[in-house]
């Protein structure tokens, strides 16, 4: 299992707890231990996750929650906004924190499924004229680009030379 940066920023978690503690009162939904739990575990992540990854990271640290519960929080939270949700081409969903974090894009390497993140300020001024040609009101992007990296075409190029 690969090492999990992590870092909380408790600032921030406590506003993201409070926003969550709100949505959940008004959709008439328990406020426990777990869904809480779950929110810290995401938002001291670097980086993007699979359910699985969350689950097991849990498990290691002793937290008692369940795969459902897992699921069902994910889903809350996304619907909220405070998680975004992405299909990086495979049918592993992966996730990310995203309250207060700045709009980025995604470059994804086919071979070895590594997702690394940017952002470029003309992607932003792309976005508002075609917003502004078409008349749209535009509230969010998603840009994800597929490639080999780096590291795959070397590890295809030492292939072939062996061969």
């Amino acid at each position: 299992m690969p090492v999990i940066e992590k870092h909380l920023d408790k600032e921030k978690y406590e506003e993201v707890k409070k926003i969550f503690t709100a949505y959940l009162e008004n959709k008439g939904l328990r406020k426990t231990s777990e869904r809480y739990a779950i929110l810290e575990e995401i938002y001291s992540r670097t980086g993007h996750f699979d359910v699985e990854e969350l689950y097991a990271g849990m498990k290691e640290q002793g937290l008692q929650v369940s795969r459902a519960t897992v699921y069902n929080t994910l889903d809350l939270l996304v619907e909220h906004g405070l998680v975004s949700k992405h299909q990086f081409g495979r049918n592993l969903a992966q996730y990310e924190k995203s309250y207060g974090y700045r709009q980025h894009d995604h470059v994804i390497c086919t071979e070895c499924h590594k997702v690394v993140e940017f952002c470029d300020p003309r992607i932003h001024g792309i976005q508002t004229m075609v917003g502004e040609l078409l008349n749209f009101h535009i509230l969010h992007h998603s840009l994800n680009l597929y490639g080999v990296c780096g590291d795959c075409r070397a590890k295809a190029a030492a292939r072939s030379l062996a061969e």
